[in-house]
């Protein structure tokens, strides 16, 4: 019976929960559940935590119970509880109850006492855990986006690899071609000289031919000349130039 009223109230319940305890009620429910899991995402888990009263009870179940049972019906409830509980003697008084409540006190004494400061030093550790972890992330991130850039660089470098070959191709053959035409005018140069060497032996053959002509026939015409011939030729001068000297003086 028990059973059928917690199934035909949990919708509602859970309706009436807050997003955090709703979820974690679901999560929950579906731990049980051996069929597929669902792979939707759940909702981020809240960093703090709910609203209680008296250290342990929440406040989602005040604020259920509020509207149908007023203020004060979550403590007439619990002290109903209890009440029902010691008159049927499902829960008997023993030492052990006493253990209880001492031990209890010393949780909450603890609690009250060394709670806020075991608190602020989790929260530290907390902290400076969710800051290596962030140091972590932001590098893992700049070492990420300097690798993306890396390989962008890469990728363009890749595709002007076309160009870059094309250019190395160019620049063989033009070395090529300076290599045929360095080649060309060395032989060029050394035709030329070999030319220049032979029109200059034939200039110096027909050079020396000349001289060899001219010493011969003025060796033969000296020859020729006898030494009446040459009296006569001298006197002829001699004569030529009084009369030039003659016709120079009657000149001026």
């Amino acid at each position: 019976m028990l059973s059928r009223l917690a199934l035909r109230a949990a919708p509602g319940v859970l309706r009436n929960l807050s997003p955090s305890l709703s979820a974690g009620a679901l999560c929950a429910a579906r731990s049980f559940h051996g069929g597929q899991p669902c792979l939707a995402p759940l909702p981020p888990l809240p960093e703090r935590g709910g609203a209680v009263r008296h250290g342990f009870i929440p406040e989602e179940f005040f604020q259920f119970l509020y509207p149908k049972t007023g203020v004060t019906g979550p403590y007439m409830l619990g002290t109903g509880l209890t009440l029902y509980l010691v008159s049927k003697e499902i829960y008997v008084f023993n030492n052990e109850t006493v253990s209880a409540v001492v031990f209890l006190s010393l949780v909450i004494y603890a609690v009250k006492r060394f709670g806020p400061d075991v608190a602020a030093f989790a929260e530290k550790i907390n902290e400076e855990k969710l800051a290596k972890v962030s140091t972590i992330k932001n590098d893992s991130i700049k070492a990420l986006e300097t690798a993306i850039q890396q390989e962008k660089k890469e990728q363009e470098r890749v595709a002007v690899r076309s160009y870059i070959f094309d250019a190395k191709r160019n620049n063989v053959a033009m070395l090529l071609e300076i290599n045929y035409r360095e080649r060309m005018l060395m032989v060029y140069n050394e035709v030329k000289k070999r030319l220049d060497y032979q029109v200059a032996m034939q200039h110096l053959k027909r050079r020396k031919e000349q001289d060899h002509m001219i010493g011969w026939v003025e060796r033969n015409v000296v020859q020729s000349i006898t030494p009446q011939q040459h009296k006569e030729s001298i006197a002829k001068c001699i004569l030529d130039l009084k009369a030039l000297s003659k016709a120079a003086q009657a000149t001026v």
